[in-house]
């Protein structure tokens, strides 16, 4: 009988593509962006069933842990944990493997995104489930790959090879691939063997580690100087206040998961959304007869393509204008055309701490 498993959700974010809602201390982990519960608390909603909130922790950043609890009270507080500084994902994994290490005999656990759309709950948890039993009896680094379902530019893909049978679903990677060009995604999808590469990973720490070591040491290294500042009896606080910063800044597919020969994928069965900015709202709500979108109180005249999204109480009126992105909050409105909205980002650094606006807020 395998130890209990543990999911570790990652939930970082500076709250810029989705701004004016979005904020600093409110990021889109934090809202409502798809649906009535915030992102966060749907991820951990998700896991019902399958690994119960007590082996369940949240990783992020120390001015975000009192709403992060309060998104999920069924959590037990004390497993909502603050990294020191943001390091990307390859400390953070290292951060995970501690939490889920500390509550059994090297236990599978999963690294989970805490922001994206995924409403076949049922597939997904069948899906985990699955992937949780390979890296439960091999020694593989395992991921949920995503089917295709156009040739998206802004997502890595995973190359992947045939399963060792025709009844196994699970594929080795060949290796991950960055974020293509338009012509190059055509031919992943033409192609039928790649996957997008959606951030969710499976392994146990016994082979997280012995991988981490032959290919990024420095992150192997100092997941052994925190453990055994632990065993020491060192309180968590501290010993990560002390190491983690020190770990290199690097993500995990750069420093692991692109180099490995262990790694291996389960295509998804379950639909996903990254939910990446402002125009992919417009997939989970409905559009009126000309392809307007609204999220709140809209009117539309001779308008194609916009979304609105808006607060309740106050009627945005849209007049004579097409593909438009248009946010409305109490204290700040965004209008942007649909194919910018990636620039937000840059919109939200030029704001900074402007405290007339409270972008960082």
């Amino acid at each position: 009988m395998p130890p209990p498993r543990s999911v570790i959700i990652l939930a970082g974010g500076r709250g810029e593509r989705f701004w004016p809602r979005s904020r600093t201390l409110r990021p889109k982990h934090l809202l409502p962006i798809v649906g009535d519960q915030p992102l966060l608390r749907q991820t951990v909603h998700r896991l019902d069933g399958l690994v119960p909130p007590e082996r369940v922790w949240i990783v992020t950043q120390g001015d975000q842990v009192e709403a992060c609890r309060g998104a999920c009270p069924a959590v037990p507080a004390d497993q909502v944990v603050a990294e020191p500084v943001g390091r990307d994902t390859g400390p953070a994994v290292v951060l995970a493997a501690l939490l889920a290490a500390s509550a059994g005999d090297d236990p599978a656990f999963a690294v989970l995104p805490a922001d994206h759309v995924i409403h076949d709950e049922a597939s997904f948890r069948a899906d985990l489930a699955a992937l949780f039993e390979t890296v439960e009896t091999e020694a593989v680094l395992g991921t949920l790959g995503i089917r295709p379902t156009e040739p998206a530019t802004g997502y890595g893909y995973l190359e992947t090879g045939e399963a060792a049978t025709a009844d196994a679903p699970v594929r080795p990677v060949l290796r991950f691939v960055e974020k293509p060009d338009r012509a190059t995604a055509e031919g992943y999808l033409a192609a039928g063997h790649y996957l997008w590469n959606a951030g969710m990973f499976a392994w146990r720490p016994s082979i997280l580690l012995a991988e981490l070591q032959a290919h990024a040491p420095e992150l192997a290294e100092g997941y052994h100087r925190m453990a055994g500042a632990l065993r020491s009896g060192e309180t968590r606080e501290a010993v990560l206040a002390r190491e983690f910063p020190a770990l290199p800044k690097r993500s995990i597919d750069y420093a692991l998961m692109e180099k490995s020969s262990r790694t291996v994928t389960r295509p998804a069965n379950f639909d996903w959304d990254d939910v990446g900015s402002w125009p992919a709202v417009a997939r989970h709500h409905e559009r009126d007869a000309d392809g307007n979108v609204a999220v709140g109180p809209a009117r539309f005249h001779e308008a194609t393509g916009n979304i609105v999204v808006g607060e309740d109480g106050h009627l945005v009126g849209v007049v004579g204008v097409d593909d438009l992105v248009v946010v409305h909050t109490p204290d700040a409105t965004l209008v942007c055309p649909r194919e910018r909205a990636e620039e937000v980002k840059e919109l939200v650094r030029r704001i900074g701490d402007d405290p007339r606006y409270a972008a960082h807020l």
